[in-house]
């Protein structure tokens, strides 16, 4: 008895000492992948279930080891080398490479940021908020953020933010109970098993959805925010089991979250009893739903003010990633110090940039108009995922080299998984080229025109 007892507080020590372990080290996968369901990733959830109800819930089975293989990566990089990204690109592919990487990541990131104005820019306009004065009121708040010389103040501010991302789990159960989703929660379940696929979009459109949410989980900023965020932090080869479970959980949650939205949109716009309705956006979709919803009760007031809530959280995280990554990656190039754990005044280029970005991109996200600003949010998630491929190489090559990553280099498993998700991702961007050059190709008509050819000749 006397041995168990001892050997249960033996247990109970070590479970509380890796507790204490995990709560140190939790913060740049959580907030890498929660802050990925930025304000262009919830537009594209909107559209997404708008556009064909539950029927892509099963990308998000496997979305969720994708995002999880792309970013464990970066966590060991960071881990065993104490450099982000840009330099690690750098040492090991010289300055041509490096730089091309870092053109890539500049151009996607400024598009991205457009897009996470917009996002916060309409949310606030929802409660009445002119967009110069939403654009103003967060630059600021962003910026105040990132000087106070501290990466742990960053990162514990940033993981508060975190906290309302999941606002948007109530307004789908509130989206699932006016009852027009004639099977209820069994519809979403086929969603995951059983969805439909063809005829309910034109198959191009079809494979632009699919693109768009690809490329709003696993994005090339991603890499280097979160490889960066572990060196800022500090952490070593000791703590990567634990930044493997902070990744993982981060990919699992920001999927859930993703889901959710889906379903608030699609039980409500998809399965209208009056015919589906069409939103462009996440604001169009919170303006709405109070309309939709049965009268006489609160739930849709209720969704339209989560909703925007989550759109303006969800743009000012991703604001905050996006506009971090680029500067990391810009210092590491040109040798700047590039950290949160220095001030304006022992890094001042680091700032620069940080600011420049944040400005160039909200005047950007005033000036166009809504129709712009959602042909912005599809377009820049469509892009991301087509430079994606070259992100991915570089990362997958540096994982395998020795010389660089000891014995941490990649697993057998892990170069299989990763090669594929690479492939994967340049087969569906290919796919999308070539519907977009003949919109045709995919729609059974055209193939039975060919067949009809064929057979004349």
């Amino acid at each position: 008895m006397v041995y168990w007892i001892s050997k249960s507080f033996h247990w109970l020590g070590r479970s509380r000492r890796r507790m204490l372990l995990l709560a140190a080290v939790v913060g740049p996968g959580m907030i890498t992948m929660i802050a990925d369901n930025d304000a262009g990733g919830i537009s594209t959830y909107v559209q997404t279930g708008a556009l064909t109800g539950f029927n892509l819930l099963w990308a998000f089975i496997i979305l969720v080891p994708m995002a999880y293989y792309v970013q464990e990566m970066t966590v060991r990089l960071g881990a065993v080398t104490k450099r982000g990204h840009a330099e690690a690109i750098f040492d090991s592919f010289g300055p041509f490479w490096g730089c091309f990487s870092i053109f890539d990541l500049a151009i996607v990131n400024w598009l991205t940021l457009v897009t996470e104005y917009i996002g916060m820019t309409q949310a606030m306009s929802i409660f009445g908020i002119p967009a110069w004065v939403t654009f103003l009121g967060v630059t600021l708040l962003l910026f105040t953020i990132v000087v106070t010389g501290k990466y742990w103040t960053f990162e514990k501010l940033t993981m508060l933010f975190c906290l309302f991302n999941f606002v948007y789990i109530p307004a789908a159960f509130w989206a699932m109970r006016t009852g027009n989703v004639k099977e209820g929660w069994l519809a979403v379940g086929k969603g995951f098993y059983a969805p439909t696929l063809v005829g309910i979009l034109p198959m191009s459109a079809m494979i632009t959805l699919v693109m768009a949410n690809i490329g709003t989980t696993i994005t090339p900023w991603q890499i280097f925010f979160q490889q960066s965020a572990v060196v800022d932090k500090g952490m070593d080869v000791h703590d990567i089991k634990m930044g493997k479970i902070d990744t993982f959980a981060g990919s699992l949650l920001t999927c859930i979250v993703a889901a959710f939205i889906i379903v608030a949109t699609a039980g409500v716009f998809y399965f209208n009893p009056h015919g589906r309705m069409v939103v462009t956006s996440a604001q169009q979709a919170a303006l709405q739903m109070p309309k939709v919803m049965p009268a006489g009760t609160d739930w849709g007031r209720w969704a339209e003010v989560l909703f925007a809530i989550g759109l303006f959280d969800a743009g000012l995280l991703g604001a905050l990633c996006v506009s971090l990554s680029t500067s990391w990656a810009l210092g590491e190039l040109f040798g700047w110090a590039h950290s949160l754990n220095k001030s304006v005044r022992d890094a001042p280029w680091f700032y620069v940039v940080y600011v420049a970005m944040l400005l160039a991109a909200g005047v950007v996200s005033i000036v166009a108009s809504v129709a712009v600003q959602n042909d912005i949010t599809i377009f820049v998630q469509v892009v991301a995922v087509t430079l994606l491929p070259s992100s991915l190489f570089f990362l997958i090559l540096i994982l395998n080299d020795k010389d660089v990553m000891g014995k941490y280099v990649n697993t057998r498993w892990q170069n299989i998984a990763n090669w594929s998700i690479a492939l994967f991702v340049i087969f569906v961007s290919t796919l999308y080229g070539i519907t977009q050059i003949f919109p045709d190709v995919m729609e059974p008509a055209f193939w039975h025109r060919a067949g009809r050819f064929f057979h004349g000749l």
